[in-house]
């Protein structure tokens, strides 16, 4: 392809391609093992920011190859790789990028159908006995997983008794060649559509999942998008172009043309396999293990040499430099701020907490009278995508959500743990079962997930009292100040040391 600024890939290929003129993928020859060994080599290049590692050789068995943690960002900009992707600058700031996200979510642009034969997932099919899953190399990624998973991919499914399409992100553990179980945790839009619809008339739900997608195929399948919206004319929105889809083999689905693997099935009703363990979020295996549906293939399409593209969770907080974290910032953060502003609430910036992966959120907003903020909260709290939110932080709209000590500031400054630390009440919220505080028991071991479960959730008002302005404790807008001091640490021969210790500062708040 060419690179162009302004054009968005068409590909996860041509996004691969994008990556390596920049001398950013690093491709590996020496073959690697999917057993642990892709996932550890994946988490040492996250640890150190290095290039994006392709394995070239993976298995005897398969010429397919993976591709850990495509779309994690550089440290001090989260968003640079999808915005490279997406045609989007690189040198944008925080504000700029949001914006320019945003404005694209405004204008979805419907996508295109196109024949199986120009469609580049169809190069191989595999349909009756010649399906096989564990033909491919899916990766184990934790000691203690329950099993090699795919778990960067869209899944697709229609609703029942509409005409929308679903695209979503539901990750799955293979069993055999033809049975995966996915982790479907009711409240969210796919599941529910499984659970209340289709299982509740006994019928099998027709989905795919499209491994490898084009980037924006992968960035909304992490958005809040809403029940009944399609998220293919967000995707097309998203990269200013509309998306291919071609036809399913085995069913009316239509899938990215571009997918390096389609895998064509049924999600059963009534019938469950294991799932899990799984290091969730953060990467600690903190099981149980539970009872899921079950996938049958029917079909598998794909590129000759496909890619498998694969995030590994980290373990220990703080280290959330991955795949998961970077579409937080770059696609959650944007969309999420785009709906609560459509429905009428007054937020400058919703943002996610670094390295704390969908746990807490920081929204700066102009309204702050407390009625007004608890309205806000109640209100993203039941929302279906925040249902891994436990809690927010509300600042004034000039602190930075993404300024990590400006936040922490507000809440020191601010939050009077008398009256600002407001709690709804225990059994009031709904809930996922993925964090590592939650008991077995409320967790849960049941066919449905824990859709029944509820739990208590936070927000914590580090806004200023009406009429105060920001507190500047030194004096540090004081611009002769300042340069008098840069005068006599100059004078002490302490200048340099200054300024390093302030990038620094920068680079951590950044």
């Amino acid at each position: 392809m060419t690179d162009r600024q302004g054009d968005a890939v068409d590909s996860f290929r041509d996004y691969l391609e994008r990556l390596a003129e920049r001398g950013v993928c690093n491709r590996i020859d020496q073959r690697i093992s999917w057993n642990l060994e892709a996932s550890a080599v994946t988490m040492r290049a996250n640890e150190q920011d290095s290039a994006i590692p392709v394995f070239e050789d993976v298995s005897d068995d398969s010429s397919a190859r993976l591709v850990g943690d495509p779309y994690r960002g550089a440290r001090r900009k989260p968003w640079k790789r999808i915005a490279m992707a997406l045609g989007l600058s690189e040198d944008l700031t925080t504000d700029s990028f949001y914006e320019a996200v945003i404005d694209r979510l405004r204008s979805p642009i419907s996508p295109t159908v196109v024949d199986s034969e120009a469609a580049l997932c169809k190069e191989t099919v595999h349909t009756g006995d010649d399906v096989d899953l564990l033909s491919f190399p899916w990766p184990f990624l934790h000691v203690g997983d329950g099993g090699r998973y795919s778990n960067l991919h869209t899944l697709i499914a229609d609703d029942r008794d509409t005409e929308w399409t679903d695209w979503s992100s539901h990750r799955a553990m293979f069993h055999d060649n033809t049975r995966a179980s996915v982790l479907l945790l009711a409240g969210e839009q796919t599941p529910n559509i499984y659970y209340y619809k289709y299982e509740r008339h006994d019928e099998p739900m027709p989905v795919a999942i499209t491994v490898g997608a084009e980037p924006a195929v992968e960035c909304v399948s992490m958005m809040w998008i809403p029940t009944g919206r399609s998220e293919a004319e967000f995707a097309g929105g998203l990269k200013r172009a509309p998306v291919e889809l071609v036809p399913c083999e085995t069913n009316d689905l239509r899938v990215p043309a571009t997918a390096e693997i389609v895998l064509e099935g049924r999600i059963l009703p009534n019938s469950r396999l294991d799932e899990g363990p799984y290091g969730d979020y953060f990467g600690y295996m903190h099981g149980p293990r539970r009872s899921m549906p079950v996938l049958e293939i029917d079909a598998i399409t794909h590129r000759e040499r496909p890619h498998i593209p694969f995030t590994v969770e980290w373990s220990e907080v703080g280290y959330a430099h991955n795949t998961t974290s970077s579409m937080e910032v770059a696609c959650v953060g944007p969309d999420a701020t785009l709906g609560l502003r459509a429905v009428g609430f007054d937020v400058e910036k919703l943002a996610p907490w670094p390295f704390t992966p969908r746990t807490v959120y920081v929204v700066s907003t102009d309204t702050t009278n407390p009625s007004y903020l608890h309205e806000l909260a109640n209100f993203i709290f039941t929302t279906w995508g925040m249902l891994h939110v436990d809690f927010f932080v509300f600042v004034d709209s000039d602190v930075d959500p993404f300024d990590q000590r400006a936040v922490l500031e507000a809440m020191a400054l601010y939050a009077d743990p008398d009256e600002d630390f407001h709690q709804f009440g225990a059994e009031t919220m709904p809930k996922v079962p993925l964090n590592i505080y939650q008991t077995p028991e409320e967790k849960g071991d049941v066919q449905m997930g824990t859709s029944k479960a509820k739990t208590a959730k936070t927000y914590i008002d580090a806004t200023r009292p009406e009429g105060q302005g920001q507190e500047r404790g030194f004096g540090l807008e004081d611009t002769e100040r300042r340069r008098r001091a840069r005068e006599i640490l100059e004078a002490a021969g302490l200048a340099s040391a200054a300024a390093e210790t302030a990038d620094a500062d920068r680079e951590v708040d950044e």
